[in-house]
């Protein structure tokens, strides 16, 4: 019969992903032989397959070091991190350029309906990740791959339930689904709370006015961390967290526009603005609370991260599509927002920024996972800049003095909070090591002095063969 404590690592491990860059790789072809190997203990015996997984499972802990599988994940981490970045500051400019288009130019003026379409619009990301993983997976057979992708999600969504990657026996067997509903029904609505600003204050304010003040939750973010996540107070994150700031409010009111013009578009410039910042406070709690409610403990490994950051952020969406509907006839029949369909060119646009948010959301999530939520927000600050330039290509404006200022600010900070954030993560790093050896160590030290069961392995193993 097979150890517990063998079952046990295999329970805990990663299915969709390990040393290999391919995510349904290694993983599949371990949770075949796991398989292989309870049909056979299941008959009441123990087959030369089975051992022959056992063998496996210990030459790969024999030949590969926690020091390699440890520097594996922190390239491929930074990497998804990198990719995840990118996509994100490029989705963002043209979901907000098309939102301010929406608005202002075209008069479609509807911000909680423009909310619920976006945000419902998040139920696609997890389909379009199993379209992509099967697109890789050509060779496996569609039930086995669908199999091996729900068992790793399950497998996840008790990490995160228990908060850690060692699942027991009997936390395995608990269906974590009503736990991740119930958190994902939490975090949808803070986002609705928080985001909802976003979609009124689009109307009153510039979209650098937008982008800048939305994004001083990076401030809120990490002063929410501390505790929530336990994030220890470091002096490089402050300072890179105030410099961006100050480069915020450099590119929001260095020009001193809101304060010489006394016309309309002057006030509701400064309530728009208003209204962004107690947003601005609701997201950087929203980004925290995601983490903490919805993220892997931080010593899984990459892949396994981000692809369950898009279930979470699937279920957000049917939590959108399913509940938070029932605020539109609200608003239609008290007046506060008629509903008005679209005309066609409304709804081109309407597409775009839909498309823009689905793959800003995605990738935003899973840089939270990855990294954190302090240089998450301070990532997306870099948006203030593109933002920027991107206004001066549409409308011929040149940028201001102070917005180029407040943009080198911002690049700074980032790249201070990069610094620190890779500082911290190689210490946290090698005071996993440490651990990992240790526990390693007593592994091999059980299974050097377990002599009897390895000769029995070896019994069995001839036997089969014959």
């Amino acid at each position: 019969m097979i150890s517990p404590q063998i079952s046990a690592s295999r329970s805990s491990e990663p299915l969709l992903d390990g040393g290999s860059d391919n995510d349904l790789g290694s993983g599949s072809t371990q949770n075949r032989n796991n398989t292989v190997a309870e049909e056979e203990e299941g008959r009441g015996g123990r087959s030369w397959r089975t051992i022959g997984a056992h063998e496996r499972r210990r030459h790969e802990l024999r030949s590969r070091s926690p020091g390699e599988i440890s520097r594996f994940q922190n390239k491929r981490k930074i990497t998804l991190a990198a990719l995840a970045l990118g996509i994100s500051l490029v989705t963002f400019v043209v979901q907000t350029e098309t939102a301010v288009h929406i608005q202002h130019v075209l008069g479609w003026k509807k911000a909680y309906c423009m909310l619920y379409m976006t945000h419902g619009s998040w139920v696609v990301l997890w389909p379009l990740q199993i379209l992509f993983l099967r697109i890789r997976s050509r060779k496996l057979g569609w039930k086995y791959f669908l199999r091996s992708h729900l068992s790793s999600v399950r497998t996840t969504a008790q990490m995160v339930q228990y908060g850690t990657t060692r699942i027991s026996t009997a936390q395995a067997a608990v269906d974590p689904l009503p736990f991740a509903v119930k958190q994902i029904a939490i975090i949808a609505s803070s986002l609705t709370v928080a985001g909802s600003s976003w979609y009124v204050a689009v109307n009153m304010t510039t979209p650098s006015d937008l982008t800048a003040i939305y994004n001083c939750s990076a401030f809120f973010a990490y002063a929410f961390s501390i505790p929530l996540l336990h994030e220890k107070i470091r002096l490089g994150k402050i300072g890179s967290v105030a410099i961006a700031i100050l480069g915020v409010m450099v590119v929001a009111y260095g020009d001193g526009s809101s304060s010489n013009d006394e016309s309309e578009a002057a006030q509701n410039r400064v309530l728009g603005n208003l209204i962004i910042g107690v947003g601005s406070v609701l997201y950087g709690f929203y980004e925290v609370l995601y983490k903490k409610l919805a993220c892997p403990p931080e010593n899984t490994s990459p892949g396994r991260g981000v692809i369950y950051a898009n279930v979470v952020a699937t279920g957000i969406g049917l939590f959108t599509l399913t509940v938070l509907w029932i605020p539109l006839p609200i608003l239609h029949f008290t007046g506060l927002e008629t509903f008005e369909i679209p005309n066609r060119e409304v709804m081109w646009y309407l597409f775009i920024s839909v498309f823009s948010n689905v793959a800003f959301s995605g990738a935003f999530l899973a840089l939270i996972s990855l990294t954190s939520p302090v240089l998450s927000s301070v990532a997306a600050l870099l948006t203030i800049f593109l933002v920027a330039i991107t206004d001066w290509l549409l409308t011929g404006v040149p940028l201001t003095p102070a917005a180029m200022f407040g943009g080198l600010l911002i690049i700074g900070a980032f790249g201070l909070l990069s610094w620190d954030s890779w500082k911290e993560l190689g210490e946290e790093q090698a005071k996993r090591l440490k651990k990992e050896d240790e526990v390693d160590s007593e592994v091999l030290d059980e299974d050097g002095s377990d002599g009897a069961e390895e000769e029995e392995d070896g019994r069995l193993l001839e036997e089969g063969r014959s």
